[in-house]
């Protein structure tokens, strides 16, 4: 199959995986989302009097290979569940097919299981769990390379999928933020032809349906959005309606229902990752610029001034990777894409305290376009992904 990621001009970043299908949907490179816990995955608020650890601690942090998942995936979806397993969905395997499928890993046993499959294949869709533990799945694409308007609610007690309701609009790449409210809103995405979209939905659980909210202030796709402290939410970045790769940023306001323009980042960025850390900063890092250079700059969001402000650079420029705020305050970058479209193996830690990246352990596996879910226990679940040849089954729990 082929692991096709959505750059700045429109064009893709090919990596050729073993075992090519007739498959010729574009999968995502999977931005991290708030859908899938801010950015990146299930986010642990540091504990009261929590410091910041020192370097040597740092280097510390591992990566150590864990239970693999049913089926190689890529694209897939994550989400932790009230119990604190975490439910894996869709995505698309190593022969190139979009998957039905999901499984859960339990880290009690460190083992993954099958669980009841989704009504639709899907890939490039967003998974958000609810505040009464059901998990809403939307959008995505379908085996025919359709962006998809439809929804699915899984059950975790039942193990089941159901049809939830449908969107205003097929999205794929688009952005899903559970709001303080219980809602949720869906936002941007690409259309069939792969161009960002700018409306947005609002899912109300206690009715299983959608309902037209605000437009952004531009078309977006690959964008990211954080939930921020006051309840608003930050979008940022991707690519818009004309295939421009953005600078801008914006915030939805729930009381109003309206997006609206704030300041812009210091450079046009596609597939970052955006992180809410314990001060209410927001930190952007990496992705694509319009050149489809690769970056390895980050920079802040200061939602009190509504202004980013450039930080220290990655040790390393990455795309298709994620993001996961520590118990401890930090933050896990791992893995990625590299300019040869090879997976990366590397990770580092964002330390707030200092604004400062520095190396720590690296992955098993070089490896992009997976997912990584914080777990209760503060572990860090990395699963699935790709690199040039393979699509991985494995997966691995890195200990801060």
């Amino acid at each position: 199959m082929r692991l096709l990621s959505r750059v700045a001009s429109g064009a893709l970043v090919l990596l050729m995986i073993a075992g090519c299908g007739t498959q010729t949907a574009t999968p995502n490179l999977l931005v991290p989302t708030p859908s899938m816990t801010s950015g990146a995955s299930s986010a642990l608020s540091p504990a009261p009097g929590t410091t910041a650890t020192s370097s040597a601690a740092i280097m510390m942090g591992k990566f150590t290979a864990t239970g693999s998942m049913t089926t190689p995936r890529q694209s897939q979806t994550d989400g932790l569940l009230a119990d604190g397993r975490v439910l894996l969905a869709g995505g698309q395997d190593d022969n190139g097919a979009t998957l039905a499928s999901a499984e859960i890993f339990d880290p009690t046993t460190g083992k993954f299981t099958a669980t009841g499959s989704m009504k639709t294949p899907r890939w490039g869709q967003t998974e958000t769990a609810l505040q009464d533990g059901r998990v809403l799945i939307t959008g995505g694409e379908n085996e025919d390379v359709v962006p998809l308007d439809s929804s699915e609610i899984f059950d975790a007690s039942k193990g089941t999928f159901a049809p939830g309701g449908q969107m205003s609009v097929g999205r794929v790449n688009q952005t899903a933020t559970l709001l303080q409210n219980g809602k949720v809103l869906v936002a941007g995405g690409a259309d069939v032809n792969n161009y960002g979209i700018a409306s947005a939905d609002l899912f109300d659980p206690s009715t299983n349906t959608f309902t037209a909210t605000g437009k952004m202030t531009s078309g977006r796709m690959g964008q990211t959005a954080t939930l921020l402290k006051d309840g608003r939410v930050l979008i940022s970045g991707g690519q818009d309606e004309n295939g421009d790769t953005l600078a801008t940023a914006e915030i939805y306001d729930p009381a109003s229902g309206a997006f609206s323009a704030t300041g812009s980042m210091t450079t046009e960025r596609f597939g970052q990752t955006s992180t809410l850390l314990a001060n209410g900063q927001v930190l952007i890092a990496g992705g694509q610029d319009a050149n489809s250079t690769l970056l390895q700059s980050a920079e802040l969001f200061d939602p009190a001034k509504g202004t980013f402000t450039a930080t220290d650079s990655m040790t390393t420029s990455r795309v298709a990777h994620t993001a996961n705020l520590l118990s401890n305050g930090m933050v896990l970058i791992a893995g990625g894409v590299d300019a040869d479209s090879n997976g990366v193996a590397s990770a580092e830690l964002f330390d707030p305290s200092n604004d400062s990246f520095t190396a720590t352990g690296s992955l098993n596996d070089a490896r992009g376009d997976h997912t990584a879910t914080t777990l209760a226990n503060g572990q860090v679940l990395v699963a699935g992904g790709a690199s040039s040849y393979m699509v991985y089954d494995s997966a691995e729990l890195y200990q801060p």
